[in-house]
């Protein structure tokens, strides 16, 4: 075990653990102050997760919306990256545990590990029902969307080929949305003519909310238009189901039995086990309520931002999206350098510059500020245009700008390559149900 303790030159060490919006954010925001900042995360990439989706979809590779920390910050001389997974926190010690048993002190910590998936006591869920929170996550969701249309076409029980083209997103938030909607599109669309024995025009998109509304934190008139367009793509929202199983051969809710070989979650996070560690209080979802300035209660020295932190502003929650950790990364570096140099912080404040969500082609719903609220092409312009300047570089923009553009003038998806090592390599519980294609692939008789 080693102990690397403050950084060259005797500069204050800031470590940031967790490369998401927040994280990275923090970190560029502090590449001209007398720090020395360290960055740690599990994966050599920052993802886009509002596109995720679309990876998961097959709309867009994983290169078009991960981009590598190191060059990112390859010319910010006070960053360093790690490649590691943290296991523990000593807030009293001012240290962290890595997973190759270094340790590393700190001067001043930014937590910014995110949340994870939330099955509500119902961890088994996880094998059939993955979540989407990384690149690894979206890959292995395509494989099983993919080779469900494979594998029905394959089929020659019409009860079982119903059950694959069946596909069931539960959780209406967001995400949800967005994904009943891609798979909607793709099957009446992309793939409609491309297979001989089945009509893919002909699968089920069923998209469960327990809640009353999906896109809950919309207005009721964007909620309609969201459900309005989802509707028309072919997708079927129920609204007040809750979800008392998940197995093989699909779901049960409120007494009703769904056959779908396919079942993607979005319906509810947890912020990751790592903020355990600090020994501070935590909500029911395993958030730290932080400061007004963004600490951990009783931990000046130590900023908690993101998904794995809730903050208050005017007695309502600061929403958990892009924006919002941006912001609050900003807010903790510069605070960082406000403390150096002896001077108070004022209280975070979150600018809202409005939500929006894509259902589809030129389809989408946007709520501005100021209360405007928009539906249709113009959302969804919106959207790319305000996706497309966020995205992290120029040639991610590029390839981003021209998939979209080839998808609107043809439905076409061009991420539909389904290698045959992917799923044992990468997808881990999640292929394992599915399973590889047979080394023989059965065909059905016909005639």
């Amino acid at each position: 075990m080693t102990t690397q303790a403050r950084s060259i030159g005797q500069r204050p060490h800031v470590l940031v653990i967790g490369g998401g919006f927040g994280g990275i954010t923090a970190v560029r925001t502090l590449r001209h102050a007398p720090v020395q900042v360290t960055l740690i995360d599990k994966n050599n990439h920052q993802a886009f997760q509002p596109l995720l989706y679309q990876v998961a979809t097959a709309a867009l590779e994983t290169t078009d919306v991960g981009f590598p920390f190191r060059t990112m910050l390859r010319r910010q001389a006070n960053a360093d990256v790690l490649m590691t997974e943290v296991e523990s926190i000593d807030a009293a010690s001012r240290t962290v545990h890595l997973a190759n048993g270094d340790v590393l002190a700190y001067d001043y910590l930014i937590v910014a590990t995110g949340v994870e998936p939330n099955y509500f006591g119902h961890a088994d869920w996880s094998e059939r029902a993955p979540g989407l929170k990384s690149l690894t996550d979206a890959m292995a969701i395509r494989f099983r969307v993919l080779t469900a249309f494979e594998r029905a076409e394959e089929e020659r029980d019409p009860d079982a080929q119903r059950a694959e083209l069946s596909f069931v997103v539960v959780g209406g938030g967001p995400t949800g949305v967005e994904l009943a909607g891609a798979i909607a599109e793709l099957a009446r669309h992309s793939l409609r003519r491309d297979f001989r024995h089945i009509d893919p025009t002909s699968a089920k998109v069923l998209l469960v909310e327990g809640g009353p509304a999906v896109l809950a934190t919309y207005p009721p008139a964007l909620q309609r238009k969201a459900v309005e367009q989802l509707t028309n793509l072919g997708v079927e929202v129920r609204t007040h189901w809750r979800v008392d199983e998940i197995d093989e051969a699909g779901i049960l809710a409120e007494g009703e039995r769904i056959s779908a070989r396919t079942v993607l979650w979005a319906a509810g996070v947890r912020a990751t086990p790592l903020v355990r560690s600090l020994g501070v209080p935590l909500d029911r979802h395993g958030k730290v309520p932080v400061t007004p300035t963004l600490r951990a209660p009783g931990l000046p020295n130590v900023f908690v931002i993101g998904d794995v932190a809730t903050v208050e502003q005017d007695g309502q929650p600061v929403p958990g999206v892009a924006q919002g950790a941006m912001q609050e990364g900003r807010f903790a570096a510069r605070a960082i350098v406000a403390d150096l140099a002896g001077k108070s912080t004022e209280p975070f404040r979150y600018w809202n510059k409005g939500e929006l969500a894509t259902i589809g082609r030129s389809k989408a719903v946007g709520a501005l500020p100021g209360g405007a609220k928009l539906s249709g092409i113009c959302a969804w312009f919106i959207y790319a245009v305000v996706h497309l300047y966020y995205l992290v570089g120029a040639v991610n923009r590029l390839r981003v700008f021209s998939s979209w553009a080839w998808s609107f003038m043809t439905y076409g998806r061009r991420a539909r390559i389904i290698p045959r090592s992917w799923p044992e390599a990468h997808a881990g519980a999640a292929a394992k149900d599915i399973g590889q294609p047979p080394a023989a692939p059965r065909r059905p008789s016909f005639g």
